[in-house]
């Protein structure tokens, strides 16, 4: 192919790649942090921090499909129920 037929930048669709894939990345992280914690209740807990971890998962996976539809600032609802993750392990283990 040559250089004379290829089309210009699309920017504006490099820019919404690049912004989805920032986005991705937060609330990934985020998600598989809040993981590893409902991991150690899960190992180190009782039967209530089973139980808080169970429900800690599912709602770190409702709270990561909220911040891939919010955009920019999808980080915030995943962070939430990673706080809340934290302060129930640290009680309950």
């Amino acid at each position: 192919m040559s250089d004379d037929n290829a089309p210009a930048m699309d920017y504006d669709a490099h820019e919404r790649t690049y912004e989805g894939f920032i986005n991705f990345s937060k609330v990934g992280t985020i998600a598989v942090l809040t993981i590893v914690v409902c991991l150690i209740m899960f190992s180190f807990g009782g039967t209530a921090a089973t139980i808080f971890g169970w429900l800690m998962l599912i709602g770190t996976m409702v709270a990561s499909a909220i911040g891939l539809a919010l955009g920019a600032s999808g980080w915030i609802p995943p962070a939430i129920v990673f706080v809340l993750t934290g302060i129930l392990a640290i009680l309950t283990v």
